[in-house]
């Protein structure tokens, strides 16, 4: 499938998290195998350090922007509202995460990730995505996850 431009969905209505906990403002594209999001980073952000984003605040990141991946198969390719399903994810391993800088407050990160590996069980679905966090150009986090998707 070709790459759509999602840029004017309402991210919140596609992930189970709401503010503060939300890490992706918006998503810029999204195929059936990779996605790339932006988020902005605002003073009210909870996983703040000393005016910059934490790393637990970039694993979140990363694992919102990749759950989008597979979590888009849950929904109907017309429901642009997210009105067809409630999913919840969960990361079940990090295998790999590498932090290079710590972004600041009133930046914007570009986060990408990419399907490696996916099981349907027709109840749940096990997945594993690597994913790469850009702060303007440079690479900024690398990570490995896997994670656990189903219906509630």
């Amino acid at each position: 499938m070709k790459a759509m431009d999602v840029s004017s969905l309402d991210i919140s209505n596609f992930l189970p998290h709401r503010k503060p906990m939300l890490m992706v403002t918006s998503v810029l594209e999204i195929d059936d195998n990779s996605v790339s999001t932006q988020f902005y980073i605002s003073e009210k952000c909870v996983f703040l350090k000393e005016e910059k984003l934490s790393e637990t605040g970039l694993i979140e990141n990363a694992a919102q922007a990749a759950s989008a991946v597979v979590g888009q198969s849950f929904f109907e390719k017309d429901d642009l509202e997210g009105t067809g399903n409630k999913l919840v994810g969960y990361i079940s391993a990090i295998k790999k995460v590498e932090i290079f800088e710590l972004p600041k407050v009133g930046e914007t990160i570009i986060t990408k990730a990419k399907l490696l590996s996916r099981y349907d069980t027709g109840e749940m679905t096990m997945c594993s995505l690597e994913t790469q966090t850009f702060l303007s150009e440079k690479l900024i986090v690398s990570s490995t996850m896997n994670f656990l998707i189903h219906e509630v």
